[in-house]
């Protein structure tokens, strides 16, 4: 099957090819559409029919943030690839490479000179490469390719195999016709993560110029967001280099692309810059896209049987198909309640195995009620995909109360962005499966033997409670509710209405979520238009309308004041800022 793939795909070494030279590749964007067929066939549709058991991505894998890598596969290809769209010039190169020199380079000086000097430069390019490569393998590089120009294009897929076996990236470019050949190998590719590291925490107000204390107690959280802008969680150095490195080479205004698939991951993650027209020093992140195999969850039945009928599926048996997802990016802000959201689903397609088509406007990873069923699975005891728990324990069941409550943590937590952001019909879903379970009266046993972890898994809970009215509040803020523009009455009128009840619920304390009250509560007492039209003014001059946003406003000072107070006095007595 994996020999088929792409067979029928229109530019798939097809249209532009040239005479004996394979694909004529001159813009990034053809290098890609290339180079995602090949990297796709051989790094993920071959691995699939070939390796026994063959671990598929899970759909949440693919979903913000992401999780740390269970395991790592030894038997799977991992690779780094970085792309430029010009020639190299090694001595003023920013990074450290073995050259290769394609035959091309020299294409009319070797017209003119007798064909040894083409010998030799294709004997020095085998020579350096079989240098690099593991010595298990040099005798089969050898039999493929001695006496052959292995930076051509046209030789790209049968030098994957060996690719793969490097332990640094290989690097394509412009040849100086303007084709894209393999141009180096084995290179280092220069991770500055402290500095990029410090300098993001001292942008986003998280760090202060020589406070230790501030550093060491935000550290983590820069670190997190830093690396998920770039598709990453904090894993290997390969993924953090190839990520450090993609945001330099954006800053220099590169044409790029720099790829990386890890064996933990089984997943090809593509770091690009932005299309040719567009404003470029506005993008302050590169782009974002992951493609993987995939299982299509089986209660989807219309979609499973669309997939079908057009040919999607590469396992039809397993419902697996190629799924590639993008990603939009978040800027950091305090003011957001969902602060440390990184990057968000932009995109999901499904790549046809064989003709390469795309379709869009899928919901594979994102969908609402396959989310609600796999809340009923853990609950049931029914959950057996694996979970690492606190990166402490990983989990393969949870037939015990014990395992049902660390799985629930870990998907409030995983989840928490999205609960917020549901429609109330939904999340009035989540909020019943919860509630059956952790307030069941069968269940009280159990949770009184595991008092501090039902304690962990009702705080995650009532965060997630808090944090969707905050996040009204956030709305409020700009007049909007439920996606409607409000009056400032019916603002004021709302926004004291959920202060008052979240007064009460704060007797699980999160310090971020107080806060936030307070910023959007200060933003709407500080609003100029309110303050002179009804605040500063004689209550004899206004209306009964203008009198009754007078008081409500009143009544919001009033609470903020107590949010105040109680801030204080949890600082003041040392508790915990995101504990009960």
């Amino acid at each position: 099957m994996w020999k088929k793939a792409f067979s029928k795909a229109p530019n798939y070494r097809g249209k532009r090819r040239g005479r004996n030279r394979g694909p004529q590749l001159r813009t990034l964007e053809e290098l890609k559409e290339f180079i995602d067929y090949e990297h796709i066939k051989h790094c993920l549709l071959k691995p699939y029919f070939e390796v026994d058991k063959y671990p598929l991505v899970e759909a949440r894998e693919l979903l913000p943030s992401f999780e740390v890598d269970l395991y790592e596969f030894k038997n799977l290809p991992g690779f780094t690839m970085v792309a430029f769209e010009r020639q190299l010039n090694s001595f003023q190169e920013i990074f450290q490479y073995d050259t290769l020199h394609a035959p091309s380079e020299w294409e009319d000086m070797l017209k003119r000179v007798n064909c040894t000097v083409e010998s030799n430069m294709i004997a020095t390019n085998t020579r350096t490469f079989q240098s690099r490569l593991p010595k298990r393998y040099r005798q089969d590089f050898l039999k493929k390719f001695d006496c052959k120009d292995i930076c051509t294009m046209q030789h790209y897929p049968a030098m994957l195999p060996f690719l793969l076996e490097l332990e640094r990236a290989h690097i394509l470019a412009h040849d100086s016709s303007g084709r894209f050949t393999l141009q180096g190998i084995y290179a280092s590719l220069p991770s500055n993560l402290d500095s990029e590291l410090k300098q993001f925490g001292l942008k986003i107000g998280k760090f202060k110029p020589g406070n230790s204390i501030m550093y060491e107690c935000n550290r983590l959280f820069v670190y997190q967001f830093l690396m998920e802008l770039h598709g990453f969680p904090i894993v290997s150095e390969r993924r953090t280099s190839s990520a450090m490195f993609a945001l330099r080479l954006l800053r220099q205004h590169e044409r790029f692309i720099v790829r990386v698939l890890g064996q933990s991951d089984r997943t090809i993650t593509t770091l690009m810059s932005p299309p040719e027209g567009t404003h470029r020093k506005r993008l302050k992140h590169p782009q974002v896209e992951k493609i993987a195999l995939v299982q299509v969850h089986e209660n989807q039945k219309e979609l499973i049987e669309l997939l079908k009928d057009q040919g999607y599926f590469v396992d039809a048996k397993k419902r697996v198909v190629i799924l590639r997802v993008t990603y939009q990016q978040h800027d950091y802000s305090p003011r957001n309640v969902r602060e440390d959201r990184a990057l968000s689903v932009r995109t999901q397609e499904i790549i046809h195995p064989l003709t390469g088509e795309v379709k869009e406007g899928l919901n594979i990873i994102q969908n609402v009620r396959n989310m609600i069923l796999r809340l009923n699975d853990i609950v049931r005891g029914e959950y057996r995909i694996p979970v690492n728990y606190k990166r402490s324990e990983i989990l393969t069941g949870t037939d015990s109360h014990e395992d049902r409550l660390k799985v629930l943590y870990v998907w409030l937590s995983k989840h928490m962005h999205r609960i917020v952001d549901y429609s109330d019909d939904y999340y009035s879903q989540i909020v019943r499966v919860l509630d059956e379970y952790l307030l069941s009266p069968d269940n009280y046993a159990a949770f009184d033997e595991l008092h501090d972890l039902h304690q962990e898994v009702w705080a995650r809970y009532g965060q997630i409670q808090q944090a969707r009215k905050v996040r009204i509040l956030e709305d409020l803020r700009e007049r909007k509710y439920r996606g409607e523009p409000i009056s400032y009455h019916r603002m004021l009128e709302l926004m004291t209405q959920i202060l008052n009840e979240l007064k009460y619920e704060i007797v699980n304390y999160f310090d971020n979520l107080v806060v936030k009250v307070l910023i959007i509560g200060n933003e709407v007492v500080a609003d100029s238009y309110l303050r002179r039209k009804y605040v500063n003014v004689d209550e004899k001059r206004l209306s009964p309308y203008g009198r009754d946003i007078k008081r409500m406003y009143q009544l919001l000072v009033m609470l903020l004041d107590e949010f105040r107070s109680i801030r204080k006095s949890r600082v003041l007595s040392g508790a915990s800022p995101n504990q009960p």
